[in-house]
């Protein structure tokens, strides 16, 4: 078959989730965890997949952000909201469970996400990737001993106790470093001032990195200032990255609306990552976002077929911030942010979410590309072409859809919106 190249620009995404809470106790010992069956991985990534093409979706059609780069990691979200959700009951953890897809069996969970973070966490010499989960709490708070356990065991969610009551500030100070050091720097101040408070129990942070390069890198002589088209009609100009030689092989698939690219990073003998990238042909992203189904993402994925794409991807380097406590309420969990139920951390209906911050930070140029997200949860008391074809030109000079996904598994790490490559 004959090799096709293609051109491509893509985002990478992200999330570190915080949480602050009530307080905490010591750290019990490790239970069991059990022995992961087969379903549990699938069941947590059909679950975050569906949550990526929600929140994806919200945030494309809330007018704040009309016209403005999206970036963020639904991995990191739906994981710091599982460690919530352990200790969610009655009508709380229904809400939070319908919008997060969660299974309804608990060990599903447990093991899902043990088995999923213990692999991210899997060393890989031809990239970096990182999962990191904490529990920040509150020294005087007396915190149940198995939801500290259950955080530890399955999330490798260690607890620090810290001053919340008399020193806030410098608690948020020692959240933030954290935060800082598992995203190697490129996260910082997530947590703002004022947001940590003596009214403050529980900080639950979860933080992802990503570092790799491409398997096919793009040669830094060959880009050149290109216009990009932004959904408003205007036109303006970016470094363009190219790569159209005779080795630009990629799978490729295209529709009558939309063109889809699969760029993958080098992986040894680790789990293949990749960035997709799906641009609309008509300038019409809703043509492309309707592909974020996982079902149409599949499908198109299957359709695919390696080849050479004439490829030309714009170099960016964005950062996000978001508050997400409005936007996941409207998706069907405000019981959280009010009259909460939490007594699975407690025994009481004392802790309720204050606030939820989400930051990430992405670059992508023609060596690869580095991503890493944070979020904050502060919770207070109370096919293949025809070789005759021609060869496709992929050029992502206007707005378009990135994803980066573990391809074994399937599992969508980050997911994001390119309107404009220089942010």
């Amino acid at each position: 078959m004959e090799a096709k190249t293609i051109a491509l620009w893509s985002l990478t995404s992200l999330v570190v989730l915080s949480m602050a809470f009530a307080g905490c106790t010591a750290i019990p010992s490790q239970p069991n965890a059990g022995n992961p069956t087969p379903d549990s991985g699938n069941s947590v990534v059909a679950a975050n997949n569906r949550f990526a093409s929600d929140l994806y979706s919200r945030l494309a059609k809330d007018p704040k952000y009309t016209g403005d780069n999206i970036f963020f990691s639904p991995f990191s979200i739906s994981s710091a909201l599982a460690i919530t959700y352990e200790g969610a009951r009655g009508s709380t953890a229904d809400e939070i469970r319908s919008v997060f897809h969660y299974p309804e069996n608990t060990s599903l969970i447990r093991q899902g996400y043990s088995t999923t973070i213990a692999d991210i966490n899997s060393q890989n010499a031809s990239y970096t990737l990182l999962n990191a989960n904490a529990l920040w709490a509150e020294k005087t708070y007396p915190f149940l001993p198995r939801y500290i356990k259950t955080a530890q065991t399955y999330y490798s969610a260690n607890t620090t106790n810290l001053d919340f009551i008399n020193y806030p500030d410098a608690s948020r100070t020692i959240i933030n470093r954290w935060v800082e050091e598992k995203t190697r720097n490129t996260i910082k101040d997530l947590v703002p001032a004022g947001s940590i408070t003596p009214m403050t129990r529980l900080v639950i942070t979860d933080a992802v990195y990503f570092k790799g390069t491409w398997v096919r890198q793009f040669d830094k002589n060959k880009t050149r200032n290109a216009d990009f088209r932004l959904s408003s009609g205007k036109s303006i100009p970016v470094p363009m990255m190219e790569r159209t030689d005779e080795d630009a092989v990629y799978p490729y698939a295209e529709t009558g609306t939309v063109q889809f690219l699969k760029i993958p990073y080098e992986h040894g003998n680790g789990n293949e990552l990749s960035m997709l990238i799906l641009l609309p042909k008509n300038d019409d992203l809703a043509a492309a976002e309707k592909y974020l189904d996982q079902d149409n993402l599949s499908e198109l994925q299957n359709s695919s077929a390696s080849r050479r794409v004439m490829v030309y991807l714009p170099k960016f380097t964005l950062e996000t911030k978001y508050s997400l406590r409005q936007t996941l309420a409207e998706m069907g969990m405000p019981t959280a942010f009010g009259d909460a139920d939490f007594s699975g951390m407690d025994g009481t209906r004392y802790l309720y979410i204050q606030e939820i911050i989400h930051q990430t930070y992405v670059d992508v140029n023609e060596e690869g590309t580095e991503a890493a997200a944070a979020t904050t949860v502060v919770m207070w008391g109370k096919g293949a072409a025809p070789a005759e074809d021609p060869i496709p030109v992929f050029r992502a000079d206007h707005p378009f859809i990135f994803l980066i996904q573990d391809t074994a598994s399937g599992n969508i790490l980050f997911i994001g919106r390119v309107e404009n490559p220089t942010g």
